[in-house]
């Protein structure tokens, strides 16, 4: 699987959505659609960007009991996504769950990857909000491996975990790495971040890129300049 840049339609409204789109007449740019966008316009947004040619990554973040992920995961698995995701803290009881829920009569679903720790996230806050001690890498790599356990695909994880990931879980793990930024940008509220150029020399899979290329004064151009510094 070659990689790939998503870009992040953190928008509020259709209409944002499909202004943004529009600037993109040659590419058609895999895109994520978040918690914000699905939540003002329900699945109707999915289907109209997928009509329109797009790759979808519906990022909802599933965190539930097993059996409440599941039926939701059956009533998602028919908006034909190409990627949608869980928290991996839901347990691996519930990421078993979720697959089985994803995956629909023929035996396809879309990819299934589960979060590790927000890249928001940082050791400090981490041991006193969430009363996790042990380090943060050590935590990511066990959600990770939970997710393998479980028959995800892969997980969302920091640029700068990603190589770990692959060696504690193989190459063929999916590794969808937020917390992307040029070189010459803005850091934004992230705190485990890194340039497209790095991330591919780390080993991620795919970018999630979002305020870099939607509040760009040439969007196109820096999609452009994402693709080219991610996958060549």
């Amino acid at each position: 699987m070659g990689k790939d840049v998503i870009i992040a339609c953190d928008f509020a409204s259709a209409e944002e959505t499909f202004k943004f789109l529009d600037n993109f007449t040659e590419e058609k740019p895999y895109v994520k659609i978040g918690m914000e966008l699905y939540y003002a316009e329900g699945p109707a947004i999915v289907k109209e960007i997928k009509r329109r040619g797009h790759k979808i990554f519906l990022d909802l973040k599933l965190h539930d009991i097993p059996n409440t992920v599941k039926k939701a995961m059956s009533v998602l698995r028919e908006l034909d996504v190409d990627m949608t995701n869980l928290h991996a803290a839901g347990t691996i009881a519930m990421m078993e769950a979720a697959r089985e829920g994803l995956t629909r009569p023929d035996g396809t679903r879309p990819l299934l990857i589960a979060v590790t720790q927000l890249t928001s996230t940082d050791q400090e806050r981490m041991t006193k909000d969430l009363l996790i001690n042990e380090p943060l890498e050590k935590v990511v790599m066990h959600y990770a491996e939970n997710a393998k356990k479980a028959g995800l695909d892969g997980v969302v994880c920091s640029p700068l975990e990603a190589e770990t990931v692959h060696v504690a879980c193989g190459g063929d793990f999916l590794t969808v790495t937020p917390g992307v930024r040029f070189a010459d940008g803005d850091m934004g509220d992230q705190v485990r971040v890194t340039t497209p150029e790095k991330a591919k020399e780390i080993g991620s899979d795919y970018i999630v890129v979002g305020r870099p290329i939607t509040q760009a004064a040439d969007p196109v151009a820096a999609y452009r300049r994402c693709m080219a510094e991610f996958v060549g």
